[in-house]
């Protein structure tokens, strides 16, 4: 039986709507939005844009189509995927060593505090475990603002819709496309959305402020071919062994999709094949995939089989903060009442049987006593047995002992070893571009040797290397001169 899927993504600019029943379109609508009402993804004006809402479905509902489908019961407690757009996310994927799932949580909210640049405080985390070597976990975490995400899951409330599921847009429009090696451009309004994926992996992600509302589209061209080309540059400075080149797709959504003369200008150096980012669901007449994009990517974190379906992205978490997450009523509690149910309705039947059991009390009796004697049995059997328990539980006391020992042991290794994973990476993440080092790493102390072309590259190197360091000495500097050109080596002793 098909899936029916219902998705909602708020924009600066209009309210998008769309149901799926599998992966065939149902129902879509939109509404346009005043300029103000939502800005970057903030819901300025809560109750306005709630009214909207409102009028969304109420208009979504009257089609003769949609009660068939739907019924307007079901419309009046909405249980929606929602989409969030806000410039200031953050993506990173993070390596650590193995661990144990138990710490897991702790470890990757440990490492956001170390290469998220804002106070955790201030944002809402999420993360997904992603398939890894062994010796490793691999970590996909995105964080986005707080207020961003208090605002649009109160408006929603306000307007009676029940969020189960969220997502973040860029990471909606990586899944909708089944490629594993690509760039997809996203331009809206005034912002700019650059995602590079690599083995079905959002590897960069990028959302910038392009020019003000008054700019057109052509206008702005250049710019965005700029930051594509920024981008480019940015990611193939760190993948020399598997480069971005000629041979990788781009795909454009958005404005870019009604621009198709331009497309090809995009891809600057990197000339490669421009096409419009295709929909992997069935459309039909009069439906305009590009402006649902974002929509289609939300219905498919429903669609898509758990195991992933050919090569659609590996990320697919619920970003919906914990606190808004729907409340599970305990099995605890469940069973409690099911458990006075039940003691109820036997009480009733038993009011009812009260009479014919005294009947039977005399049989009953002459019963009693080779019961009493099985139960003496049973009983000696019972007391052997809770002798060998007594015994196994010595033993699996003595086993826990050691397991924590090893625990204890394996613990302070992983330490160390996310230690050094820590200041390697900021040794090479803070390194210029054209420096070259090696490191050696001894417990606390950490020597870099190094090349570089200019002197005042190893001086900013050494301070920037401050702000992840509690020392930095520079042991020595080195000018040598070959092929009459002057480059300098340097030595640096770090703690």
């Amino acid at each position: 039986m098909a899936k029916k899927v219902t998705t909602l993504f708020i924009r600066d600019d209009a309210v998008k709507l769309l149901i799926m029943d599998g992966k065939q379109v149902k129902i879509w609508a939109s509404l346009p939005l005043e300029p103000g009402l939502v800005s970057q993804g903030l819901v300025v004006d809560e109750a306005e844009v709630a009214g909207k809402l409102k009028e969304l479905f109420k208009l979504v509902g009257a089609r003769k189509k949609f009660k068939e489908l739907f019924k307007l019961p079901w419309l009046r407690k909405m249980k929606v995927i929602v989409g969030l757009s806000e410039l200031n996310s953050l993506y990173r994927l993070i390596s650590l060593p193995e661990l144990p799932e138990a710490v897991v949580a702790e470890a990757v909210k440990q490492e956001a505090k170390r290469v998220i640049p804002v106070p955790l405080e201030e944002v809402y985390l999420s993360y997904q475990r992603l398939p890894a070597p062994p010796g490793e976990t691999r970590i996909f975490l995105a964080t986005f603002p707080r207020n961003v995400a208090d605002a649009l899951i109160s408006t929603l409330r306000q307007a009676d819709i029940k969020p189960y599921i969220m997502d973040l847009a860029p990471l909606a429009l990586c899944r909708t496309l089944d490629e594993p090696w690509a760039i997809i451009v996203n331009a809206r309004l005034e912002h700019l959305d650059i995602m590079v994926m690599e083995d079905r992996l959002p590897q960069l992600v990028r959302r910038l402020s392009l020019p003000g509302e008054t700019t057109s589209l052509e206008e702005r061209l250049p710019a965005i071919a700029e930051e594509i080309n920024r981008t480019v540059a940015f990611y193939n400075s760190s993948r020399k062994e598997k480069p971005l080149d000629s041979t990788v797709p781009m795909f454009v959504c958005g404005e870019l999709a009604e621009v198709p003369e331009s497309w090809q200008s995009l891809s600057g150096r990197l000339n490669c094949r421009v096409s419009i980012l295709p929909s992997p669901v069935e459309s039909p007449k009069g439906f305009d995939t590009n402006e649902f994009m974002v929509n289609i990517g939300l219905a498919l974190k429903k669609l898509l089989p758990a195991q992933g379906e050919g090569n659609f992205s590996l990320v697919n978490f619920n970003a919906l903060p914990e606190v808004y997450m729907p409340r599970v009523v305990p099995l605890s509690t469940i069973l409690a009442w099911t458990g006075a149910s039940i003691g109820i309705i036997c009480l009733v039947y038993g009011g009812f049987m009260v009479h014919n059991t005294a009947g039977n009390i005399a049989v009953l009796r002459s019963q009693l006593a080779p019961l009493e004697t099985s139960i003496a049995r049973e009983s000696e059997q019972i007391r052997t047995l809770r002798g060998q328990v007594t015994n196994l539980e010595a033993q699996i006391k003595l086993v826990q002992a050691t397991a924590k020992i090893l625990d204890t042991t394996l613990t302070s290794l992983e330490s160390g070893r996310v230690r050094m994973h820590g200041d390697l990476t900021d040794i090479e993440r803070l390194r210029p571009r054209g420096v070259a080092v090696s490191v050696t790493h001894r417990g606390a102390a950490v020597t870099v040797n190094g090349r570089a072309p200019r002197e005042d590259d190893i001086f900013n190197y050494a301070k920037d290397l401050r702000r992840s360091f509690t020392s930095v000495r520079i042991s020595s500097i080195t000018a040598q001169e070959e092929d009459g050109e002057i480059t300098f080596s340097f030595v640096f002793l770090l703690k």
